[in-house]
């Protein structure tokens, strides 16, 4: 959320980039109900001044009969008019948050102009597409093949883009995971497991609702299944004031996330690549509020999942999204996508974001700066590793001639073999 005051000063500015954003948001209509809602605020703080002041006048009229009766028919109109003027408070209210909630954080000047994904740029290629001089096959054969994965009796127990992973399939994920900690771990975060049940505040919060309602997942009890453990860890210190001294803090948080993916029923209907419940490892990172921090931030913790991937061989590439493939809360966005052989094309495995005091603003996230002020930390996030769908990538890109599958090095002492055969 940002500032009503940034939003007073630098209407104009927002306005573009809810146009870069492909967002949809009255800002003239927000600034006229924002003055509705100061005006109604104000007129309410006098009323209750005079209510205070009669109130006072009422305590010190002692035995006088006739003013104290005069005073009291004063109080009881004010009282009524100040309960008038609250209701016309709250429902002005109304409008106002829900407009709030709609404006978009602006996009860095670096972010390119464009309107879905197809449009973000690369801005790094690493490692060589792999060619094969063989008939080569996707995942699926090969998880079937091999009996690493059941998807006919996970559609079965499930429903649609319902999976099993056995044998090979589960060990290789437990290696990915065993891997990937030890991995991230040694960069300095502090390793959390969170909740994957959350309230729908937090969803609010990190600005997954209200505009990814159609694909979240929530209960009975209107509470809600984390699709990211981002949403989980940026609630952890809200309505809190963090110690300075303790910025940046660095969290690795393991957890289970369900997306309903909606929208994309005709997408991906085979194998791995968009299934309803996977584990990822997640990079949240608090820093101070300052353009600069976030920015070096970012680029660190892309760097770091970046490095991950080289460290087991797969090619990819890195794209900077452009202005309509933003979130709206997202300053700047990196995609770090994986060469899928058997599609001939890269695939989306991590993306990286800051987005200043947008989410922290809405949790209430602070800190106290070297001069004494309350200040909004700054907020970050970045995916370390998703499962299962690396294993997209991974087994495409190191099945052998004879159907075999070559383990990365790094993850062998994890896996306990080098090869499935």
């Amino acid at each position: 959320m940002l500032d009503i005051k940034f939003i007073r000063e630098n209407a104009e500015i927002v306005k573009l980039a809810a146009v870069k954003k492909k967002i949809l948001v009255d800002i003239d209509r927000l600034l006229v109900v924002d003055d509705q809602r100061r005006e109604r605020m104000t007129l309410l703080e006098t009323k209750k001044a005079e209510q205070n002041r009669v109130s006072v006048n009422i305590a010190s009229a002692g035995s006088d009969g006739a003013m104290r009766e005069q005073l009291i028919i004063e109080m009881q109109a004010l009282k009524v008019e100040i309960q008038k003027d609250e209701e016309a408070l709250r429902t002005i209210m109304e409008e106002w948050q829900k407009l709030m909630l709609q404006v978009p954080n602006v996009p860095d000047m670096s972010v390119p102009d464009g309107t879905s994904d197809a449009d973000n740029m690369e801005v790094k290629l690493w490692g060589e597409q792999t060619q094969f001089s063989f008939p080569s096959q996707d995942h699926v054969a090969l998880m079937t093949k091999h009996k690493m994965a059941d998807f006919e009796r996970g559609v079965k127990v499930h429903g649609f883009r319902g999976y099993y992973l056995r044998g090979d399939g589960a060990r290789l994920s437990w290696a990915i995971w065993n891997y990937a900690n030890q991995f991230f771990l040694a960069k300095g975060f502090e390793p959390l497991l969170v909740p994957a049940i959350v309230r729908k505040s937090n969803l609010y919060g990190t600005g997954h609702l209200p505009n990814d309602a159609e694909d979240v997942y929530k209960t009975q009890d209107e509470d809600y299944l984390i699709g990211t453990s981002e949403v989980s860890i940026m609630g952890l210190y809200s309505d809190e004031v963090i110690d300075k001294a303790e910025l940046p803090m660095k969290f690795l948080a393991f957890s289970p996330c369900y997306r309903r993916e909606a929208g994309s029923h005709g997408k991906d209907t085979k194998g791995l690549i968009r299934v309803h419940e996977f584990f990822k490892l997640e990079q949240v990172l608090l820093c101070e509020a300052s353009h600069e921090e976030s920015v070096r931030w970012h680029e660190w913790i892309n760097s770091n999942t970046e490095e991950f991937i080289e460290s087991l061989g797969i090619p990819y590439r890195t794209v900077l999204n452009c202005g309509g493939d933003l979130g709206q809360g997202q300053v700047k966005k990196y995609d770090i996508e994986l060469w899928v052989p058997g599609e001939k094309t890269y695939r989306e495995i991590s993306s990286a974001s800051y987005f200043h005091d947008f989410q922290t603003r809405r949790f209430n996230i602070r800190y106290r700066d070297d001069e004494g002020k309350m200040r909004y930390a700054h907020s970050l996030n970045c995916t370390a590793i998703p499962t299962p769908r690396i294993l997209v990538s991974l087994l495409e890109n190191f099945q052998q001639a004879d159907g075999s599958i070559v383990i990365p090095e790094v993850l062998r002492p994890f896996m306990g073999k080098e090869v499935i055969s």
